[in-house]
């Protein structure tokens, strides 16, 4: 199915220059909002305590909330937890007060808004736990961009996985450095919101990738750049529906999701959106950079030598 045609190929590869000033400037302006002000992690990273409360009705969230800032608690997540009537409570380390005085704390003041308020549970998730997590991820990061680079390399060629990881992990560093710029709540949601960026943008490489590859057996007399930009535009119509259908649903998450999904839409609307200016700007200026050719895709097809009219 094809909403959009183009009679002639959109001439992306003559933008690289100015999209490689763009993508080197965005990258290096992450680095350095990461490095200088880093990232507000929430209480998976950094440990504090967790509390369950239900109420007897559906919770006024805007009422926990304001509750826990009287008590110079602002800083705390305040979300439902499986029904409308539960909610979770997460609020950072005091080193001052210890977990349990915290939670009689909060308990005590949220009894005095509503006396149905009632105790679940109460967890101290510790920074040791935190630090795990944190490790963790960054190793799942560290597989999952190895697996993409093995299986580009694999199914197309060396050079082809190179510029997927670059474009993926460019996706990835403008994320997390919009998230330090904003200093928005870092959690674990965000961050699978990040590995579920990477299996996205190297489908839409993939499907470039393809085409390139495709383009190379059809079109034998092209120059490199044509067969990129005959590529792209071949696969312009496909990336707008997809991509298109896919933002919807999570602006709709971003907008109505609540506290719960808020960021780890937020991730995704940034993800879907580099995702495919990398996976076109990035990644194909990246195989040009690297010398891409026919012969890297294409094997040449020997002729039969010919003896006396026998074909040896």
């Amino acid at each position: 199915m094809e909403f959009f045609r183009f009679n002639r190929d959109i001439p992306f590869m003559s933008w690289r220059r100015s999209g490689a000033v763009i993508s080197i400037a965005t990258f290096i302006l992450s680095i350095f909002f990461i490095a200088t002000k880093g990232l507000n992690f929430n209480v998976d990273f950094t440990g504090g305590t967790v509390l369950e409360v239900s109420y007897s009705q559906t919770a006024d969230l805007e009422k926990v909330r304001s509750v826990l800032a009287n008590l110079e608690m602002s800083d705390a997540s305040v979300q439902n937890f499986g029904t409308s009537r539960d909610v979770l409570i997460r609020l950072p380390i005091k080193p001052e007060t210890s977990s349990a005085q915290l939670s009689e704390v909060v308990l005590d003041a949220l009894r005095q808004a509503d006396p149905s308020v009632e105790m679940k549970r109460v967890e101290f998730v510790g920074p040791q736990v935190g630090e795990e997590l944190l490790e963790n991820g960054a190793l799942a990061l560290l597989f999952v961009s190895l697996g993409i680079v093995a299986y580009l390399a694999i199914r197309f060629e060396w050079k082809f996985g190179v510029a997927g990881i670059i474009a993926n992990l460019h996706d990835v560093v403008i994320i997390v450095g919009c998230f330090a710029f904003f200093q928005w709540e870092f959690s674990l949601t965000v961050l699978a919101a990040i590995l579920a960026i990477l299996g996205y943008s190297v489908n839409e490489s993939v499907i470039i990738f393809d085409r390139i590859r495709e383009n190379f057996r059809k079109m034998r007399g092209a120059s490199v750049t044509r067969v990129i930009d005959n590529a792209i535009t071949r696969t312009m119509s496909r990336t707008v529906i997809t991509h298109g259908c896919t933002q919807m649903v999570v602006i709709a998450m971003l907008l109505f999701g609540g506290e719960v999904l808020h960021y780890f839409a937020l991730a995704l609307t940034i993800g879907i959106l580099f995702g495919i200016y990398s996976s076109i700007m990035v990644g194909s200026s990246i195989i040009m950079l690297l010398g891409v050719k026919r012969e890297d895709l294409v094997r040449l097809e020997k002729k039969p030598l010919e003896n006396d009219g026998a074909v040896v």
